[in-house]
């Protein structure tokens, strides 16, 4: 049997379109194997976020060449979108593919080794419209369920490159959507996380739909119990969501909302679309509407021109905010971004700095959150365990341990707290 490794970087989209692939070269015969293994075919599903995203696909092409010289070697994803030519010259790379054409990967792998050719299929997709589904059948797990509903970016935040790598907002089909919702729910799924690059710009495209009309026809399926957002922008939320979503009733309590900097001024200069003053009105409103709500974030320390002042702005709005879990990123330059050519970049000396201390704030804030619930009951979704303890997850996202077999993996059970354990919290299934 002829076998196909795969090697994903970056985020919950490229691994939900790595499992799609796996599954197109499975339904023809391949069998998937690790990707430190001996391969007829290696996947290189490449992330281009950062420059570090691009050094380390570049590794693994290579890597990849050196388990087997003879190996067709697959190089797809955003770093291939948006430098096919600096992709292609890598030596050993066989086949280049962008963030389109991945549904024909199995045949262009088999035309490169029987025509013994390399094959370069990225085009544009500037004012691409067409929403390319990759559709995942064959389930490997029975606990939460990525669904991708949405592709591509038009915010042009000037640090970003990814609304050129993914192109303009294509949304799914809803009954597409629906038709895998129910799938997973047969499967025994009881949370779906809705994903996309730009999530709450589902449906600019339909005229008339949005994120919230997918969350209300999902959560009339029989068997989901949650529906989960990832990350989302903050100024989608308004009055009108936050009262459709609690009348849905599964819609988690847990908005990741991308912050970036608490500093109007450094706002401003990355081209995001609201103040901070903006985004705390989101915040009390969620709050209002869900007061368990887990609000978690990313932030950006170190870009362009940050003042010890801007910088301190946003610790202090990062700590007001009481966010529940915090993502701390170092500003990187990502060639062929504004931002890369903006003046007076930052020392990574002072990055490391203002990094840590955030983090460390990140942490503070993590404990505070989740010692709310000490004594408290909490249903759980848990997902896997070892040597006779299971871990799951919140509906607001919080990370819980109990000792129990591996016959609740999959089910949703109300757990008391009782102690905690770092960034977990540990607990005691309750007698049902």
């Amino acid at each position: 049997m002829r076998k196909v490794a795969f090697y994903t970087l970056g985020c919950k989209v490229n691994q939900y379109e790595t499992e799609a692939m796996e599954e197109l070269f499975e339904k023809r015969g391949y069998e998937i194997v690790d990707s430190n293994e001996y391969a007829d075919i290696y996947v290189i599903n490449t992330c281009t976020v950062t420059n570090l995203g691009d050094r380390k696909s570049r590794q693994f092409i290579r890597r990849a060449k050196k388990a087997n010289v003879n190996s067709i070697v697959v190089a797809v994803g955003c770093y291939s979108q948006v430098a096919p030519e600096e992709v292609e010259a890598i030596e050993g790379v066989d086949i280049v593919i962008g963030t389109t054409d991945r549904n024909r990967i199995v045949d262009l792998c088999e035309e490169a080794r029987d025509k013994n050719k390399k094959i370069n299929v990225v085009k544009s997709i500037k004012g691409h419209k067409e929403f390319e589904n990759l559709n995942i059948a064959d389930l490997k797990s029975k606990t939460r369920a990525y669904i991708k509903i949405q592709e591509g970016c038009n915010q042009f935040c000037s640090y970003c490159i990814i609304p050129y790598a993914r192109g303009p907002i294509r949304s799914r089909d809803l009954e597409d959507i629906l038709i895998e919702s129910k799938k997973l729910s047969n499967a025994g799924f009881k949370e779906v996380i809705l994903t996309g690059i730009h999530v709450t710009s589902y449906g600019k495209d339909l005229h008339g739909l949005t994120l919230i009309d997918v969350i209300e026809e999902i959560s009339r399926i029989e068997g989901i119990e949650r529906i989960r957002l990832s990350s989302i922008e903050p100024t989608f939320i308004d009055e009108e969501f936050m009262l459709r979503a609690v009348n849905s009733k599964k819609l988690c309590g847990h908005f990741h909302l991308s912050l970036q900097s608490g500093s109007d001024t450094v706002l401003k200069r990355m081209n995001r679309k609201y103040t901070t003053s903006q985004y705390k009105d989101i915040v009390n409103l969620i709050r209002k509407h869900m007061p368990d709500a887990g609000i978690t974030t990313d932030v950006i320390v170190g870009f362009p021109g940050e003042t010890d002042e801007e910088f301190e702005e946003t610790y202090n709005f990062v700590r007001d905010i009481h966010f529940s879990r915090i993502h701390v990123f170092k500003y990187s330059p990502r060639k062929g971004t504004p931002a890369s050519r903006f003046k007076n970049q930052i020392h990574g000396n002072i990055k490391h700095e203002r990094s840590e201390r955030l983090i460390l704030l990140g942490e503070e804030l993590m404990r505070t959150f989740n010692e709310n619930y000490f004594g408290k009951t909490l249903p759980v979704l848990f997902e896997e365990g070892e040597d006779g303890f299971m871990e799951g997850y919140t509906t607001n996202y919080i990370r819980v341990k109990v000792q129990a077999e591996d016959e609740v993996r999959g089910k949703i059970l109300p757990v008391k707290i009782i102690d905690n354990e770092k960034d977990i919290l540990i607990g005691k299934i309750e007698e049902l």
